[in-house]
């Protein structure tokens, strides 16, 4: 089991807790990796709970490296990738666990995300390009949180979110392990597509149900975190996508970066540097020769 903590110390006790109390008569190891927290993570994770081992990296190295320092000291068949805001229902692992030792097929399962009571997260899709995504974000996306209230059904996706997300260790090794080219975001939607790729199943399995508060650790600073969700998501079509879907995300995000700058939100001074970066990301390579 794998977490990965950036200054989310308010959520670990909660989340650990959960683990040790759903894990009974599951043989398995918690490999924790810090970035460089500053909350007292790192104190409290030492002392509450030893039993995990602690990675301590002396910066923020991102979502994808720290997971993939804890793969490679991790010895498990199965690897669950956890986040730190989320608490484990009853249950839970041992429906994931049974889901992927009953079928061989299957190279990763994830659970039903919820932060709050008959409110589902979209955590799973089909695959991703710029129509696709317009049709997630504006029909799918309000029609599977209304069906996940009501089904219980599981279905084989095209990617899953990594808030939790149980891996076959075999499928994991065949595609190389995260892209570190993905600091934040669409890092696990990247795996998932490798992962498939290879002809592993991918099962979205509601009967296994997971708390997740979703966004605590980028609250705090949401346009920087803006910038590194459309930087992935741009590393992301240029490595799957088509270039006419390439274009049109270019074409909405400049219109999104216009969007910002009418409503002021580069005029604040923990932004100001924030508007190159995003001049500079919606610019391709050979327009800036």
């Amino acid at each position: 089991m794998i977490l990965v903590n950036y200054n989310d110390r308010v959520h670990l006790d909660h989340c650990l807790s959960a683990v040790e109390e759903n894990s009974q008569c599951i043989d398995f190891e918690i490999i924790i990796v810090d970035n460089n927290s500053t909350d007292g993570s790192q104190e409290f994770l030492l002392k509450n709970f030893p039993r995990a081992r602690l990675l301590l990296n002396n910066e923020n190295v991102g979502f994808s490296k720290a997971n993939n320092q804890a793969i490679k000291r991790s010895r498990g068949e199965f690897i669950l990738f956890l986040n730190t805001d989320t608490v484990i229902h009853p249950g839970a692992l041992r429906l994931l666990l049974q889901e992927l030792k009953s079928d061989p097929e299957v190279g990763a399962v994830g659970p039903a995300l919820f932060p709050k009571k008959n409110v589902y997260q979209v955590s799973f899709g089909r695959s991703v390009n710029f129509f696709s995504e317009v049709f997630q974000k504006y029909f799918f996306n309000g029609y599977y949180r209304l069906i996940l209230r009501i089904s219980q059904r599981q279905r084989e996706v095209a990617w899953l979110s990594a808030a939790c997300l149980l891996v076959r260790r075999q499928a994991i090794e065949e595609v190389g392990f995260f892209d570190e080219n993905f600091f934040i975001y669409f890092e696990d939607i990247d795996l998932c597509v490798r992962i498939k790729k290879k002809g592993w199943k991918l099962i979205y399995l509601p009967a296994a149900r997971v708390f997740h508060a979703g966004g605590i650790t980028t609250a705090a600073k949401k346009l920087q975190s803006r910038y590194e969700y459309r930087r992935s998501q741009l590393y992301f079509y240029q490595k799957h996508n088509s270039k006419i879907s390439l274009f049109l995300l270019r074409l909405y995000l400049r219109l999104k970066f216009w969007l910002l700058g009418l409503k002021g939100s580069f005029r604040k001074e923990e932004n100001a540097g924030l508007r190159s970066k995003f001049h500079g990301l919606l610019t391709p390579k050979k327009e800036k020769e």
